[in-house]
């Protein structure tokens, strides 16, 4: 038994030595860092935008916020880090299916790059501001086209 709690004891000590090191900032999702080079995959719409994941208006004004810039989504990180159970390649992708509409991370996201891209901030800008957490403060009630 000393001996189970002796190795509990040193894992947690060498796990919290090794936090200190550790680089929260190098833990950036999946993106792109230039523009597609092909068409990509569509983002939702229509006819497509009903049903039990569409039940908030934000909901479907995410996906037609997503559909007005798919190149600029392409370039972002999606900090629910679904590039790492769903494969998702960028913040488009969450937008391909119905993914986006059930999480508030990538509709936050989403809401924040279209405001920046409306306000003449690129893809970079719009990366750099995502990775500080400013896409945080969006109030997806107040998203508005």
């Amino acid at each position: 038994m000393k001996q189970l709690l002796g190795c509990i004891a040193l894992g947690l000590a060498t796990m919290a030595a090794s936090a200190q090191w550790s680089n929260p900032s190098e833990d950036i999702p999946a993106y792109n860092a230039t523009a597609p080079a092909k068409p990509l995959p569509p983002v939702l719409s229509g006819n497509q935008l009903t049903g039990v994941y569409f039940s908030h208006p934000y909901q479907v004004t995410a996906y037609k916020m997503a559909a007005a810039i798919p190149a600029v989504l392409h370039q972002q990180p999606c900090y629910c880090h679904c590039d790492r159970e769903l494969r998702h390649n960028s913040l488009h992708s969450c937008f391909e299916g119905t993914h986006g509409a059930a999480c508030s991370t990538c509709m936050k996201e989403a809401v924040y790059a279209y405001q920046q891209t409306k306000k003449g901030q690129t893809p970079a800008q719009i990366r750099a501001g995502i990775e500080r957490g400013e896409w945080q403060a969006v109030d997806l009630e107040k998203a508005a086209l």
